[in-house]
């Protein structure tokens, strides 16, 4: 099995599906969990050194960060219904929810300073947009890019129509030489609208040291340490992935790979 593909496991006692943090992903900067919560259930933890974005994937969560109430938010029965609400939250604070539904919210997480308060990123602050053509239109919603105020972390959600590739043509972002080319290391949350079948996630390298294409079903994690990384829905499965990327400066710099260059991005 691929060192780079994570499954989920059933919940443990806080409700985490997925745990994946830059040590066991052989990494520095990206963490990545999953929250499964039934309703009434509280889970409560330090940011530490870290950067937090919650997003609520579905279902509703009251949330609090530091000394800040934040209330109850959250309105998505399924990921593929419209945009989600987010809570930001600084390093060297704590962050407690309360799942009023049952609720899947995701743990988005880089090395920071703890330089900006914590705040919520409602669906209006989050930017939407299309991109490419034919059958590589994907739609992309910019919860915390690199426009965004954040320290390292960058969050971004994608829906791909089955039938359709998404992170194509290929490109990678493993050399830190801005403006050309930034390091940044990512994780890709995938789920499939039928909640079945498979999507497809290669990451291979131009010498070929890497590479590795991996059948990915729902409620899994791709890691991209390095590497190009297209995506393919296969034709009739909706797919939708959350990314979270972060590395030693906070911008979304890309090469494409030399054999795609004709086509446009």
């Amino acid at each position: 099995m691929s060192g780079l593909l994570v499954h989920p496991h059933v919940p443990d006692q806080d409700g985490f599906i997925l745990q994946i943090t830059p040590a066991s992903a052989g990494w520095s900067y990206v963490g990545f969990s999953v929250l499964e919560l039934p309703p009434g259930k509280v889970v409560s933890r330090p940011t530490d050194g870290t950067e937090v974005c919650l997003v609520i994937l579905t279902g509703r969560v009251r949330i609090h960060a530091g000394d800040q109430d934040f209330g109850l938010l959250g309105e998505r029965e399924s990921v593929f219904d419209g945009l989600p609400w987010s809570v930001y939250i600084p390093a060297h604070s704590r962050w407690t929810m309360e799942a009023e539904t049952a609720a899947e919210v995701a743990v988005c997480a880089s090395p920071a300073e703890g330089k900006l308060p914590a705040r919520i990123i409602p669906p209006s602050e989050v930017g939407e947009e299309v991109r490419g053509k034919g059958t590589n239109t994907r739609h992309v919603r910019n919860i915390l890019p690199d426009t965004g105020v954040a320290e390292s972390l960058l969050v971004v959600e994608v829906v791909t129509p089955g039938g359709n590739w998404s992170s194509y043509p290929p490109h990678k972002h493993d050399t830190n030489d801005p403006p050309r080319e930034t390091y940044l290391e990512e994780t890709y949350y995938h789920r499939l609208k039928r909640g079945s079948g498979f999507a497809l996630q290669r990451v291979y390298t131009d010498d070929g040291l890497l590479d590795e294409t991996m059948a990915v079903s729902d409620r899994d994690v791709v890691l991209v340490p390095r590497g190009y990384h297209p995506v393919g829905a296969p034709h009739g499965f909706d797919l939708f992935y959350l990314n979270v990327m972060a590395g030693p400066v906070r911008e979304w710099r890309f090469t494409m790979s030399p054999d795609h260059a004709f086509l446009t991005w």
